[in-house]
C-alpha cells in the first residue's frame, strides 16, 4: 500500500513513517520543514521527502493519506485531498489501527518529561530482552532512532495531549488505549488549542477512561492537577511516585488510603515508589518500594526531574514483569536522549549544551539540574521562545523566575513575537540580553565567556543551527580570530 504522509518530518509523523515502512508499505511524505535528525532517519529508511505542500504531491494518488495535526484547510495538498475524495486518516488513528492493535501499550503522558521517560522505559524493556516497539518524540541515544515496530507484544509510546488533526480535535493520546499509563505531571500548556488547565484535565480524564481495570496507572504523589483528573473517575489500580523530602516514612505511616495496585493498604506519604537522593544532582539515588529497599542507581543523568522520570519508568516496567533490580541495571547504562541536556561540544574550555526545554517549569528544572552538577561555575542560558504558547506570551510572567539560576541570559526576540521580552524579563536586570536576530544571539552568547563556563541553549526547534555556530565562534576566538 502506498501511504503519503502530510507533515512527515514532525517527530510523531516521522516516527509513524518508519513504522509504516517496517510494516512493508511504500511511504512518501510532504513537509515544509525538512531538517535533521528526522530527515536523515527518513532518508536512510528509503522514504522520499517532498518539500512544501503542493497538490501535485498526490500524483499519482496514494492508497491513503495520513494527515499530521499541523495541516490546515487552505493548504493546496489538503484541498486536493478533499476535492479528489482520497481516503485519509489521522496519524494517531492509523497507528492505533495498524501498529498498536493487539499489543500491550505502555503510554507516557504529561506536560514535561514524556520523551525522556518513554526512552527510559523502552530501554528497560530492551535490556530485559523484550524487544519492544516504540514511538518517541525524540531520538534515544541507546537506539539511535525515534521509532521502530519491535518484535514482541509491548509498545512504548509518548502520548501527547495536542489535538489529533484538523478534522479530529480530540487529544492524540485517546487513540492509543494503553494498558500501562504513566502520568508524569500536568500544567497549563498549548494555549493555542486549550483555553485553560481545566480543558486539558478533561482530555486527560478521557485518557484515564480508556485504561482497563486490569491495567495500571503511575502518577506522582504530589501533583494536584493530576489528582483532580483521577478524582473525576478512575477504574484502574494506581501506584504513585515521589522523591522523599525528609527520609523514608516509618512502617506505621504506610497505611490508610486508596488500595494500591498490589492490593496493599494504601500509598506512602511520598509515593509507593520513592527515591532517596545520595547526590544533590540526582546522579545517585536509592530506590524504595513501599518502604522496602530495591537498590542503588548510579547513572549519567542529572536533575530531580530525571529522578522522577526514572521512578515512573521503573514502576511502569514492573507492571510488565521487570524487577526493579533489572530496571536499575538498565538505567545505569542509559545514555539519554538527543537534545535533552545533550553536550554538543567543548571549545576553549566552554561546554555547550542543547536542551529541548520550552516551558518555564522545564527551563527551571533543566537549569537546576545543571547548577547542582557544576556548582559555582557560570551558566549562560540562551533561549528561543518558539512554542506556540511561549510565542503568545502566556508564560511571560513566569519566565524570568525560571531563568534565575543563570548568570547571563540571552533571549531571541524576533519581530513577530507577541510580547515584549525586555519588559517581561526585566527582573533579570543586567544579566539579560535581548536579541532581534540570530547574529545578535551569537554575539551575545559568546561575549565575555571564560574557560569553565557552561553555555546552555534551549529551544524546541532547530534555532537556526545556533549550537554549531556558537562552537565555531568559540573555536575561532580561541585561535585568536
Amino acid at each position: 500500500m502506498h501511504l503519503h504522509i502530510l507533515g512527515i518530518c514532525g517527530t510523531f509523523m516521522g516516527g509513524l513513517a518508519l513504522i509504516a515502512r517496517a510494516l512493508g508499505h511504500r511511504v512518501t511524505g510532504s513537509d515544509a520543514n525538512v531538517y535533521p535528525p528526522m530527515s536523515t532517519q527518513l532518508e536512510a529508511a528509503g522514504i522520499a521527502l517532498m518539500p512544501g505542500y503542493a497538490a501535485e504531491h498526490l500524483d499519482p494518488a496514494p492508497d491513503r493519506v495520513i494527515v499530521g495535526n499541523a495541516m490546515k484547510r487552505g493548504l493546496p495538498v489538503v484541498e486536493a485531498m478533499l476535492d479528489r475524495d482520497l481516503p485519509y486518516t489521522s496519524g494517531p488513528q492509523w497507528l492505533a489501527e495498524q501498529g498498536l492493535r493487539g499489543r500491550h501499550v505502555l503510554a507516557v503522558a504529561g506536560t514535561h518529561g514524556k520523551t525522556t521517560t518513554a526512552s527510559m522505559l523502552a530501554w528497560i524493556l530492551e535490556a530485559a530482552g523484550l524487544k519492544p516497539g516504540f514511538l518517541i518524540g525524540g531520538v534515544p541515544l541507546d537506539f539511535g532512532r525515534s521509532a521502530r515496530l519491535g518484535e514482541g507484544p509491548y509498545f512504548v509510546i509518548e502520548a501527547d495531549e495536542y489535538d489529533t488533526a484538523f478534522f479530529d480535535k480530540r487529544s492524540k493520546f485517546v487513540h492509543y488505549r494503553p494498558r500501562t499509563l504513566v502520568l508524569n505531571n500536568l500544567e497549563f500548556d498549548h494555549a493555542d488549542i486549550f483555553d485553560d488547565l481545566a480543558q486539558i484535565q478533561r482530555q486527560f480524564h478521557h485518557l484515564v477512561r480508556t485504561v482497563p481495570s486490569t491495567g495500571r496507572i503511575i502518577h506522582p504523589r504530589q501533583d494536584a492537577a493530576l489528582a483532580e483528573v483521577l478524582a473525576m473517575g478512575c477504574w484502574t489500580p494506581c501506584v504513585s511516585t515521589g522523591i522523599a523530602a525528609a527520609g523514608l516514612p516509618d512502617a506505621a505511616d504506610i497505611g490508610s488510603g486508596r488500595p494500591n495496585a498490589d492490593g496493599a493498604g494504601g500509598e506512602c506519604p511520598d509515593g509507593d515508589w520513592q527515591a532517596e537522593l545520595c547526590a544533590a544532582d540526582g546522579s545517585t539515588f536509592r530506590l524504595f518500594f513501599q518502604g522496602q529497599p530495591q537498590g542503588l542507581l548510579e547513572w549519567s543523568q542529572i536533575g530531580l526531574h530525571n529522578v522522577q522520570n526514572a521512578l515512573s519508568a521503573i514502576a511502569a516496567a514492573q507492571h510488565v514483569g521487570i524487577e526493579p533490580e533489572q530496571a536499575i541495571s538498565a538505567l545505569a547504562r542509559f545514555q539519554g536522549v538527543k537534545r535533552r541536556m545533550e553536550l554538543r561540544g567543548i571549545e576553549a574550555g566552554i561546554r555547550v549544551y542543547d536542551d529541548f526545554a520550552h516551558h518555564p517549569t522545564a527551563i527551571a528544572s533543566t537549569l537546576a539540574g545543571l547548577r547542582r552538577q557544576v556548582g559555582e561555575a557560570r551558566i549562560i542560558a540562551v533561549l528561543e521562545p518558539r512554542s506556540n504558547t511561549m510565542r503568545m506570551g502566556i508564560h511571560g510572567t513566569a519566565l524570568a523566575a525560571s531563568l534565575e539560576m543563570a548568570e547571563r541570559v540571552v533571549i531571541y526576540s524576533p519581530p513577530d513575537l507577541a510580547w515584549d521580552a525586555s519588559t517581561a524579563l526585566a527582573p533579570l536586570g543586567e544579566r539579560l540580553r535581548v536579541c532581534a536576530d540570530l547574529d545578535q544571539v551569537l554575539t551575545a552568547a559568546t561575549a565575555e565567556v571564560n574557560p569553565g563556563d557552561h553555555l546552555l541553549v534551549m529551544s524546541n526547534g532547530g534555532f537556526g543551527g545556533i549550537h554549531q555556530r556558537i562552537l565555531e565562534r568559540l573555536r575561532t576566538m580561541a585561535a585568536g580570530g
